[in-house]
Order: C-alpha cells, then sequence, then structure tokens
C-alpha cells in the first residue's frame, strides 16, 4: 500500500511517500519558497537524495518535481507514478462542517472553499495541493484530513464564546483549535507506550513550536484546548502573543492610530518569544542569551514556562484528574530545560520529572516521569504526515471498503 501525503502550505510543498505495508518512509522531499527568488527542492529516499536551487513558479511545478524526483532511476521510489494507491492531503479548517477525515469530492472541494475566510493563509494552499494531486493522480483516492477535526468533540460550552448568540451562530465564531493532527497522533502513541485502550485515559498535550498549543485530551478526543478561533490564542509563541486582554487592541488602535492591520501583524509576527526578548523567536537562541546573561531573554522563557503550567493546571481540572502529559514538536521534543520549566512545581498536580531521564534524551520518544510521579510524563515526537498516511488508511477501509495493512503510530525507518 503506498501512500502519497502532501501538506501544502501558501508557500510550500512537503511530502512523504509511505509503504503502509511495510510501515516504513520510502521517501520524502519539500519545495519551499514557491513563487519567490530563491526557491529550492530537497528530496531524500533511501536510494540517496538530491538538493536543488531553482525557481519554483507554482505549486503544479512543485508537485512536477515531486513526481520527477520519485521516479529518479538515483534517488527515487517508484517506478511509475501509479504504484501510488492513495494520497492523503492536510487540510488546516474544517470549520464545524469536517469533523472526520472525507475522501475528496467535488463538494468537499467545494466545502473547503467556504471554509476559506476561516483560515485565508492555510486553506487555499491546501486546495492547490488538492487540485495538483487530482490531476496527476486522478484514479486514486484522495483524502483530505483536518486539523480541527480531533477538537469537533469539545463540549459546547468549551468552544462557545461569550459574544452574542445569533452573532456566533451566524457568522460561525466559536474555538475551533488546531494542531488536532499531531495531538491525535502523540495521544494515540502515548496510550500505546502505557499499553492502555486510549478511550480510558486522561491526558495533557503540549504541543510547543514555533506554533504552540495545549490540548485536553479525554477518552481520546479532545475536550478543550488552547488555541481558539483562529491561531493567535492560548500559550505565547515564536512571534505570537497568545492570550492577551482584547482592551489592548483598542487601545493601540485609538491612542495611537495603529490600523487594525498593524495591530495584527504585531500579535502574529513580532510578539511572543521574539517580541519579549527583542533577540529572536527561535527559542534555543532565546536560551543561549539568557544564560549569558540577558534579562530580557530570561524573562521570555519564564513567561512561555508560566503560561503552559497554567493551561496544564487549568485542563487537569477540567479533566477531572490527569493519567499523561506528553511534550512534543520542536521546543517540546527538544529542550529538556524548557520541559523541566514548565514542571518544576507541579508536584501538587502528581507531575514529576527525572531532570537525568530528561537531560538524556533530544527528539526521541521517553519516559521522563520519576518512578514514584502519579502521572506519566512523556516526550513523543510528533509526525503528521505518518497521522495524515494512518487516517488516510482508516478512511478509505471505512468509506470505500478497501482494507490495507494496521500501521502503528510509531515511526517506521
Amino acid at each position: 500500500m503506498i501512500t502519497l501525503v502532501i501538506n501544502a502550505g501558501s508557500s510550500s510543498l512537503k511530502y512523504k511517500l509511505f509503504d503502509l505495508d511495510a510501515d516504513t518512509v520510502i521517501a520524502e522531499g519539500n519545495a519551499s519558497r514557491i513563487g519567490e527568488a530563491e526557491s529550492a527542492f530537497v528530496h531524500r529516499s533511501r536510494r540517496g537524495s538530491t538538493t536543488r536551487a531553482l525557481p519554483i513558479a507554482s505549486h503544479r511545478d512543485a508537485m512536477a518535481l515531486a513526481v520527477e524526483a520519485m521516479l529518479d532511476p538515483f534517488c527515487g521510489a517508484l517506478e511509475r507514478i501509479e504504484q501510488i494507491q492513495a494520497v492523503g492531503h492536510r487540510a488546516v479548517h474544517g470549520a464545524d462542517v469536517f469533523v472526520e477525515p472525507a475522501i475528496v469530492s467535488d463538494d468537499v472541494v467545494r466545502q473547503l472553499e467556504e471554509c476559506t475566510p476561516l483560515a485565508p493563509l492555510h486553506n487555499p494552499a491546501n486546495l492547490l495541493g488538492i487540485r495538483e494531486a487530482q490531476r496527476l493522480l486522478p484514479d486514486v483516492p484522495h483524502v483530505a484530513v483536518f486539523d480541527t477535526a480531533f477538537h469537533s468533540a469539545m463540549p459546547r460550552y468549551a468552544y462557545t464564546y461569550a459574544l452574542p448568540s445569533e452573532l456566533c451562530a451566524t457568522h460561525r465564531i466559536r474555538k475551533y483549535g488546531f494542531h488536532g493532527t499531531s495531538c491525535e497522533f502523540v495521544s494515540r502513541r502515548a496510550a500505546e507506550l502505557l499499553q492502555q485502550n486510549p478511550k480510558e485515559l486522561k491526558m495533557i498535550v503540549c504541543h510547543l513550536g514555533n506554533g504552540a498549543s495545549v490540548t485536553a485530551v479525554s477518552g481520546g478526543r479532545s475536550i478543550d484546548t488552547s488555541l481558539g478561533f483562529g491561531t493567535m490564542s492560548g500559550v505565547m509563541m515564536g512571534t505570537r502573543a497568545g492570550d492577551v486582554d482584547p482592551a489592548i487592541v483598542f487601545y493601540l488602535h485609538r491612542q495611537l492610530g495603529m490600523s487594525l492591520e498593524s495591530i495584527e501583524k504585531v500579535l502574529l509576527k513580532e510578539s511572543g518569544l521574539l517580541g519579549v526578548s527583542g533577540v529572536s523567536n527561535d527559542l534555543r537562541v532565546v536560551e543561549e542569551q539568557a544564560a549569558g546573561g540577558h534579562a530580557l531573554s530570561g524573562l521570555a522563557l519564564e513567561m512561555f514556562a508560566y503560561r503552559v503550567k497554567l493551561y496544564i493546571g487549568a485542563y487537569v481540572a477540567a479533566l477531572g484528574g490527569l493519567d499523561a502529559l506528553v511534550f512534543t514538536a520542536g521546543i517540546g521534543e527538544n529542550s529538556a530545560a524548557m520541559r523541566e520549566r514548565i514542571c518544576t512545581g507541579l508536584g501538587a498536580l502528581g507531575i514529576g520529572i527525572d531532570r537525568e531521564r530528561n537531560g538524556a534524551i533530544r527528539c526521541t520518544e521517553a519516559l521522563i516521569s520519576t518512578d514514584d510521579s502519579a502521572v506519566a510524563v512523556y516526550v513523543v515526537p510528533t509526525d503528521e504526515e505518518r497521522a495524515i498516511a494512518l487516517q488516510t488508511q482508516e478512511v478509505i477501509a471505512r468509506d470505500l471498503g478497501i482494507s490495507y495493512a494496521t500501521v502503528s503510530c510509531k515511526k517506521g525507518a
């Protein structure tokens, strides 16, 4: 079962080619800076790799490069494109329409287009990826996997904002949540590591990267999450402010004469670790500066850890207890120091991490809690493409009656 997974961004196209029978990645690649002067293409397989700096004018050109590389006799993985039996697509925003993955049809594409105002930077790019892949592979099933779907089971009191009900209903204003594909994958894998049924577990997933979220998972589904209607709320991030008093927006507009566009730019691109430290949105750089005595970098680290702690505490209360705390994504997987900052002082919640275990691992799955910790604390590397491959397989079996090999959440070769 050869499955191609496509993650099309506004100026990028990432892909992974899975052999689900062997549970392995047989090729992967990335076209970056599409439409820009310094675009580039990278492809890797078990045979070899290639890196090319060349103009990539469009997603169609990027898809053509991907197919060419997959068929290359020296660094490719396929003899003919028809070996691909299914295609899974990342779709960022399914609103309240798509609560699970869906076989791509004309109606699904139309509904995705209708969701575009909710994700104007992401959904158009996702649709481009779908259209180009369907053009090249018109005779295989295509499946859209939605970032928001995992959060669709949130109770109404959790996803509803305290705004006029008619306004929310008319304009589809509610908490949607993001990073759902990652959270579902990571929580499934954590349950495998615990050797327990995910439906019997209460977990908190800390997806901490340049974009960050904290999600409460009960019975295998999200019951609340820190990202909301858009991707600006919750914990502070690399360049995003996270939770702020909305009054600040009106103050900046009225007192400083800032336009809504300029305020949005500040909140999305000039805040978070970058804004507080004044140094970088990269946690590694901020940690280096803080170690050298840079006060604002130290403050940024304290703020980041504190705000994640606040969500952990709130979600332990929402869950009514906790079985596992899981760290994932760039910061969660790589920064032992930040994991320690976050977990220090959470003993009252039954959370204790072993400093040696925590410091010994980087970007690999591991148990980092102490032997007597009431809550299991794990680092589980995320793999959104593998998660999409898994869900593509499941929806094809469910909706088309085509059964393939069962793939675990553990990363293959």
